[in-house]
This record gives C-alpha cells, structure tokens and sequence, in this order.
C-alpha cells in the first residue's frame, strides 16, 4: 500500500453486511402502516443510493402511490420518521463486518495510511453501525449521505477527504461495491478497487470496470 496515502470505503456491502438489518426495519415499518412486506433480494437491490430512497422503492413497490406522488406528498414524512425510529432500534443487530475489515484497517492505520468512510447512508445511522462494530477509532474521516448537498456519485465526498489530509488524487484510493462506487471514483479521478460480495443493484461488479477486483479487504495488504 505505499502508493496511497489514503484508503476510503464504502460501507453497505464493503465494509459491513448492513442488509438483514435495513430489511427488518423495511418490513417494521411497511407492517405499521399496513402495507405488504417486500423481501430480502429486493432490500439488496435497492442499497446504495441511502435510505431514504431505499424506503421509497419499497413503498412503491406496496402499491402506496407512484413514486412521482410520493416524492412529492406530504404523506412520506411520517413514514421516514417511523422508519428512522425502527432503524435505529435495528442498528447492529444482524449486520456483521466482513472478513477481514478489522485487522486490515488497523494494520493500514499502523502504516500510517489515512482512512476515511463516504457512503450515501443517512449521518446518524452511519455513525449507528460504526460505532456498533466499533469501526469509528479506525477512521481519521466519515463522510455520509446528508454531509453535504450531493451525494455519490458526486465526488464531493472524495474531495473533502483529500482536502481535509491534503492527499493527491494519484494517491488515494476507493473501495467499494457498486456501480456507484466507481462512478464516483472516476468521478473523483482515483484509483478504484471493488468487492464482488456487496449490493450492487443484481449487476456483476466486474461490468462497472474497476482498476481492480478484489476478494476481500485482506488483498489491501498484498
């Protein structure tokens, strides 16, 4: 790893398996209002845009009005306000870290490597999940969904990071799971390097092209 001096990661489907958990506080929610259940693929499939935006293709998907209606209602609020109560209560009890997420990012934090998270998840569950596998003392920044006006794969979140540890592009490094990963890579103008286990909306990882495909954290070490 010495030609980076900064390691950023996605974190749904990267660095920890959040899906089982999003489902249960999907279908928490759908059940309070009455409205049917989705399942477990079509949770994957929507991670990776927030989620927000994750709830509503499920309640698209119940049949609770069309998605141009519901964006514009009055009538999503509450449901996100359930939702973020559900979630919260949800937060690490079925997610787990992948194979070797710990012991890489400290032995990359021991070779001085900056590391940082930029995912579209909302702030306060993103610090939810890190602090549950207690992943926050490994990470010198955390860039969420709601940090600022744009998110991935807008490269805004990428640039803050070399900004903030004053890293140039050539030196730094994105890890991810999907499409949007590596737009907002190429975006950014870094190097990517992608997980084949993640969520990537039912596609192959390999079709997005990244510098890189790696089976696990583990290879950052190679």
């Amino acid at each position: 790893m010495n030609s980076f001096d900064l390691v950023m990661f996605d974190l749904d489907g990267t660095l920890v398996e959040t899906a089982p958990e999003i489902f249960d506080a999907v279908n928490d929610t759908l059940r309070f209002f009455a409205l049917p259940e989705v399942t477990q693929q079509q949770v994957n499939d929507w991670i990776g845009h927030g989620t927000r935006e994750l709830l509503i293709q499920a309640l698209v998907f119940s049949g609770k009005m069309n998605e141009v209606t519901l964006r514009a209602s009055d009538s999503l609020m509450p449901i996100v306000s359930r939702f973020d109560k559900h979630y919260q209560q949800r937060c690490g009890t079925r997610s787990q870290l992948y194979p070797h997420v710990r012991e890489t990012l400290t032995a990359l934090r021991g070779q001085g490597v900056k590391l940082a998270v930029v995912t579209n998840k909302e702030g306060r569950y993103t610090t939810t999940v890190l602090n549950a596998h207690r992943l926050m003392p490994l990470l010198d920044a955390v860039v969420s969904g709601d940090s600022f006006p744009a998110k991935k794969p807008d490269p805004t979140g990428i640039h803050s990071c070399l900004s903030q540890f004053g890293v140039a592009p050539e030196r730094a490094l994105f890890v991810g799971d999907s499409s949007i990963d590596v737009a907002t890579a190429r975006n950014a103008g870094v190097s990517v390097w992608a997980l084949p286990y993640g969520y990537n909306m039912g596609q192959p990882i390999e079709a997005c092209a990244p510098d890189r495909l790696i089976a696990d954290c583990s290879m950052l070490l190679d």
